[in-house]
């Protein structure tokens, strides 16, 4: 994309709408969600860039990697090192993923003042995914949980698993709310529901929705995730901001899967997001345009094309 090209990217028209929220939070999870499922590594020099680019283009919250084991996940190996070159400023959250006090040790020694969580709303996803059961896993978050919330750390809790699973099916909706309301006894001030491999339709985000108002937990409290692997990614968004959430995960460029589920193809793109919330006249502090040509850059250093049809659309 050149200058001239840029200076006259299209926009989308601005045509509000009833009953949607004046303004969304974009939750950036490209360096971390979107980069862990790369099987070639990115150099650490590579992804410090691309969390700067991502910020300066407007997104105040970039979850920037993780503090998994680096057997589990030799792409985010090098978070320390990430975070040491990193020079953020004040008003940017930039969280990690935490998987146990091992992780929150090294967070710690980092600086790092917001962390996640990962639970399963499945039994088998729980199995594969953090060798736990449905019910154990909360042993080994509740310390880990504890400390950070005594250190003075925030704590999001991921749920994965929420709308289907690729080995047991149709996921109840009363086990996702269970799992996501002991999240929130825990100590978490934010979930995030995630449809992990991309099977969820409007109808399902509105009634999980509803449960978990039912269960006492608002929709301030909620964040929503969507995989794009059906195409319903940006419809099942809308729904969810119909019913009053105002946080919304998603990934610069569309990178992004889950090495757990091979049926799990990339994140809901945040230039896709972007178009429809700026056509909404919702406001999102984010410009499209600089976004746009950070994921065509970065598409350059990873060798492939961006599966975002914005950036394909817009890029030329």
């Amino acid at each position: 994309m050149d200058a001239t090209e840029a200076t006259h990217m299209r926009k989308p028209q601005l045509v509000r709408a009833d009953g949607l929220p004046d303004r969304v939070t974009i939750y950036e999870v490209g360096p971390r969600d979107g980069l862990q499922n790369e099987s070639a590594i990115v150099d650490v020099a590579v992804k410090a860039e691309f969390i700067r680019r991502l910020v300066d283009a407007g997104l105040t919250t970039v979850e920037t990697t993780s503090f998994v084991h680096p057997k589990w996940v030799p792409q985010l190996a090098d978070a320390a090192e990430l975070l040491e070159s990193l020079d953020l400023p004040d008003a940017v959250r930039a969280p990690v993923l935490v998987p146990n006090e091992r992780g929150l040790d090294r967070a710690l020694a980092a600086g790092v003042r917001e962390i996640a969580i990962f639970a399963s709303a499945t039994e088998t996803f729980a199995a594969k995914n953090l060798n736990s059961t449905l019910d154990e896993q909360f042993a080994m978050f509740t310390p880990t949980v504890q400390r950070a919330l005594a250190e003075g750390l925030s704590v999001r809790g991921y749920v994965s698993m929420c709308y289907g699973d690729p080995w047991e099916g149709d996921v109840p909706i009363d086990q996702v709310v269970k799992v996501g309301a002991r999240l929130i006894d825990l100590g978490c001030h934010e979930l995030s529901l995630g449809d992990t491999i991309g099977v969820a339709t409007p109808g399902q985000v509105s009634a999980l929705l509803a449960a978990f108002a039912a269960a006492g937990v608002g929709v301030d409290k909620l964040a929503v995730h969507f995989h794009d692997t059906y195409g319903q990614a940006l419809a099942n968004t809308l729904t969810a901001l119909r019913e009053g959430v105002t946080t919304v995960d998603s990934s610069a460029g569309g990178l992004g899967g889950c090495p757990y589920a091979e049926s799990a193809t990339g994140n809901l793109a945040t230039e896709d997001l972007l178009w429809q919330l700026d056509g909404l006249g919702i406001h999102t502090g984010v410009d499209l345009q600089k976004l746009v040509a950070t994921s065509t850059w970065m598409s350059a250093q990873l060798g492939k094309p961006s599966p975002s049809r914005a950036v394909q659309a817009l890029a030329g």
